[in-house]
């Protein structure tokens, strides 16, 4: 089992140091991961400028890039083999519901699944590193039943840990995505010369939180796992847009 290791709170995070060493005994590991902090990076590929990859110490490949770019230029190039499982995280605080669609941590176990390899995103609930042994016991837990019973390439889980001791742990529960409300006002600030500056503010609380959904489970100290899937069609309106785009006219 090859295993390729990213995130977005960058290659020093103590998030992604865990997750390598619950897993660096189950197979072959290799991490490639931002050189700083990209938290809100979504799937942003870096296309402006050349990316320069550099070796830690400690063996870790960083790039000076998103994590989107941290997992494609590792298989498109800087890698000698295909990996069988990409991995990312375990990030510092929630990806939960509308989380997913900002989240660096999700977005680069996304770019492995756009490659056809199964990929797993982790996230601890509270920023803080509060119990993150908690959250590696169950990256490990959840990569063993993978590889026991892998669900092949169309594979892409984001998995949520509530930040509990590991004897309060209730266990791991299936979800679907819950929902947010708006996020909180921007903060208004200035620069010293008087300009005006606005920091984006505070993800809102959740708004839907049933028991079936990542918060309902997290809240309830589970584990929460979600599969997803990209296809962004609404399949429900394209008998209804086909009834007023077709056919179509124009007047030249």
């Amino acid at each position: 089992m090859r295993i390729l290791v990213s995130n977005d709170d960058g290659y020093t995070a103590p998030g992604i140091e865990a997750l390598y060493n619950a897993l660096k005994d189950l197979g072959e590991l290799v991490v490639v991961a931002p050189e700083t902090n990209c938290s809100g990076a979504s799937n942003s590929l870096t296309l402006n400028r050349p990316l320069s990859v550099r070796e830690a110490a400690n063996g870790f490949f960083y790039v000076n890039g998103t994590p989107s770019d941290c997992v494609h230029v590792a298989l498109t190039g800087l890698l000698d083999f295909r990996p069988d499982l990409v991995v990312s995280g375990i990030n510092n605080g929630a990806n939960m519901g509308d989380d997913t669609l900002y989240s660096g941590t999700v977005a680069a176990a996304t770019e492995g699944y756009l490659f056809g390899i199964p990929s797993i995103a982790f996230s601890l609930t509270e920023k803080g590193w509060h119990h993150l042994d908690t959250a590696a016991h169950v990256a490990r837990e959840v990569v063993k039943r993978h590889i026991a019973s892998p669900l092949g390439p169309a594979m892409l889980l984001n998995v949520n840990i509530p930040a509990v001791p590991l004897e309060q742990l209730a266990g791991l529960k299936v979800t679907r995505l819950g929902k947010r409300h708006p996020s909180e006002p921007v903060v208004r600030s200035s620069t010293p010369y008087g300009e005006p500056v606005y920091w984006i503010g505070p993800a809102g609380g959740a708004s839907d939180f049933a028991d079936d959904t990542d918060f309902g489970a997290t809240q309830q100290s589970m584990a929460s796992i979600t599969p997803l899937r990209l296809d962004l069609t609404h399949h429900d309106q394209l008998p209804q847009i086909g009834a007023w785009a077709d056919p179509i006219c124009v007047n030249r």
